[in-house]
């Protein structure tokens, strides 16, 4: 279903803070008044050279992951990374939304950086679950962390956006659930003080910040505290990964998006006894797995998300 704002279109605004949209391969979705649109199957937009800010989201690669649902997850990541490097505007940037490995080994982050780093841009790096699998929890802080805080959490401006990426993956609660932890809500409620409420905010984290389906342990469970910093912005985007599948809500100024994985797809929330990697057939991988552009035009407050599959 697409959302939008449109008087004719018959859905409420009610509706739209309600809808969790499971949206199609291949769609456009403009953010405007924080209600997003669709604007267009994604052939027609990437013909558009989009101006302003694009950066790109990719997701839980899992580079070592050999099992049934996909017994080469190095090579989709390949794939991907040979879309990005296909696309007509080269984005300012990227941004990895965690489980870059899957089981936290010096080898599979080599594996994974020598693919990344082909597509010769900056990477904003936040970690999921499965890059902590270390005895120390060093090998991701050592590649990935260094000028952060704590276990890796941090903030940059681009283009008048401010960026956050967040660490939701330590010290897990009952059922799976993310944490942030005191500390870095301390972090965070100080790094946005004093910023305009105009500034567009973009939050990048592994584990959703909403309750996406806590039975599963999608959803963080301090993640409201950290939603209420951020409460008084015009324009808040949060970033996950971890589901591996996408999945869109809107709660008054604050757009969710999470994303697909390079490596494998999961059930939906309670289509299965648990979640994990789904077999799938061979001709339908590929349309489960992607990756996402971001678009962002300053003066606008206007905010594209394209995601894109491997195989359409």
């Amino acid at each position: 279903m697409a959302l939008n704002n449109d008087s004719g279109d018959g859905i409420s605004r009610r509706r739209v803070l309600e809808c969790m949209s499971w949206t199609g391969t291949g769609v456009l979705w403009s953010i405007a008044g924080g209600v997003p649109r669709s604007l267009g199957i994604i052939d027609e937009a990437v013909a558009q050279e989009r101006p302003g800010l694009t950066f790109l989201q990719i997701s839980d690669s899992h580079v070592g992951f050999d099992k049934p649902a996909n017994p080469n997850a190095l090579g989709t990541l390949e794939e991907a990374i040979g879309r990005i490097n296909a696309l007509p505007v080269k984005p300012a940037f990227m941004i990895h939304t965690g489980d870059i490995s899957h089981l936290s080994t010096p080898s599979q982050f080599d594996d994974a950086d020598r693919i990344i780093s082909q597509t010769r841009l900056d990477v904003h790096y936040v970690p999921g679950e499965h890059d902590f699998l270390d005895e120390q929890q060093k090998l991701y802080r050592e590649r990935y962390g260094r000028g952060s805080k704590g276990a890796g959490w941090y903030s940059f401006d681009a283009n008048g956006v401010h960026f956050i990426g967040l660490v939701n993956v330590i010290d897990l609660k009952a059922g799976g659930l993310g944490n942030l932890g005191a500390a870095q809500l301390e972090w965070l409620e100080d790094d946005v003080k004093g910023r305009s409420a105009s500034t567009p905010i973009v939050v990048f984290a592994h584990m959703p910040l909403w309750s996406l389906y806590p039975e599963w342990g999608w959803g963080t469970e301090d993640g409201a505290r950290a939603l209420a910093y951020l409460k008084r912005f015009g324009s808040v985007t949060v970033l996950n990964g971890h589901i591996h599948q996408i999945m869109q809500k809107v709660e008054g100024n604050v757009t969710f998006h999470t994303a697909r994985s390079t490596a494998f797809p999961q059930p939906a929330p309670g289509t299965a006894p648990s979640p994990g990697p789904m077999k799938v057939a061979d001709g339908k991988l590929r349309t489960m797995l992607g990756t996402t552009s971001i678009n962002f035009k300053r003066g606008e407050s206007r905010l594209a998300i394209i995601d894109t599959a491997l195989q359409n």
